[in-house]
């Protein structure tokens, strides 16, 4: 009997959901904490600064969604305890991750830190907050509506193919976007509940949550779900559960829910721009003076990898909500209109 269809959002969730309890995600591709200690360091300082901008609450909660390995965090805070001490005694650790098996890794990354875990956001208690967010939003379920002659379809997995099945229009803040017949616009619901539970949180707190992922800076529409296997790019739609699923971050999207809500927004800007701002190469030529000459190239080459437009650098993006009082954030100068 042929498994009825699946609308693509279900499929991914349940997918990722298998995936990420089953196997090691750090086999098939490298997240940027992997690639060089200098982001987590650096996202540390960051945390720190905004800390300050806040007005220095203490105590004031440290939130990680997607922590992965525990690196960066484990990263972050070995700076933060020997720069900003302050910051260091005041902070106290939540990490936002669903999967037993990752949650003991990041428990042993992260040995003598008091970690409390969550399986969702909105989870999170009440009180001043610092979110880091890197590729979490990207992994998100996304559903894919087509545009028809007469109105909308949406997509779903059918023995292994899409099938299109009658569906609604998209809601705002995609309901204005110009898409012409046949192409494809992506809905990413989680994300947008996401950043509009922490705008509504933003807007009335303290605090700032950083994005770092990629997608556009402009609104665009098109089939953006991708999937690695191996180390490899694969068919998103075979055996379910054996690869990572991801798609686009629709920041425009996102900013304009966040805006809704009455929190401030800082970025998009690539990611290039914003690490650079924020001293990625200073560090990494500090960290290669008393390495052997590999280990120094090694390290450069990391650096070029985050933040070279031709890589990381442009595709990739960071984006911050924060409260209307946080007139400016660190590594926003270059932000886009």
């Amino acid at each position: 009997m042929t498994a009825p269809a699946e609308r693509l959002d279900r499929f991914m969730a349940r997918a990722n959901a298998a995936y990420y309890a089953t196997r090691d995600p750090f086999a098939d591709f490298a997240t940027a904490p992997e690639i060089s200690q200098a982001f987590g360091e650096i996202l540390g300082a960051w945390a720190a600064v905004a800390w300050r901008a806040m007005g220095a609450p203490d105590p004031v909660l440290l939130v990680e969604a997607g922590p992965g390995r525990g690196t960066l965090l484990a990263d972050a805070l070995r700076l933060v305890a020997r720069v900003a001490p302050d910051f260091a005694a005041s902070l106290r650790l939540h990490l936002v991750e669903t999967s037993p098996r990752l949650r003991a890794i990041q428990a042993a990354a992260l040995p003598g830190h008091a970690v409390t875990w969550h399986d969702r956001i909105e989870d999170v208690p009440v009180g001043p907050l610092i979110l880091l967010a890197n590729e979490f939003l990207d992994a998100l379920p996304i559903r894919q509506l087509v545009r028809t002659g007469t109105g909308w379809s949406e997509r779903h997995v059918e023995a292994g193919g899409f099938a299109l099945r009658d569906g609604a229009p998209p809601p705002a803040p995609l309901d204005g976007r110009a898409v012409a017949p046949g192409e494809v616009l992506e809905l990413c619901e989680p994300a947008l509940a996401v950043v509009r539970h922490l705008s509504d949180r933003l807007a009335r707190e303290p605090g700032a949550a950083l994005f770092l992922d990629y997608g556009p800076d402009r609104p665009g529409n098109g089939d953006t779900l991708q999937a690695l296997r191996d180390g490899r790019p694969a068919d998103p739609l075979a055996n379910p559960g054996s690869a990572d699923l991801t798609a686009h971050v629709d920041f425009p999207a996102l900013r304009d829910v966040a805006l809704s809500c009455g929190a401030a927004v800082r970025g998009p800007v690539g990611q290039g721009a914003f690490l650079s701002e924020l001293g990625l190469f200073a560090r990494t030529e500090r960290l290669a003076r008393d390495r052997s000459p590999a280990e120094a190239r090694a390290l450069v080459d990391a650096a070029h990898r985050l933040a070279a437009p031709d890589r990381m650098g442009r595709l990739f993006k960071a984006m911050a909500l924060c409260h209307p009082s946080l007139a400016s954030l660190p590594g926003f100068a270059t932000e886009i209109p």
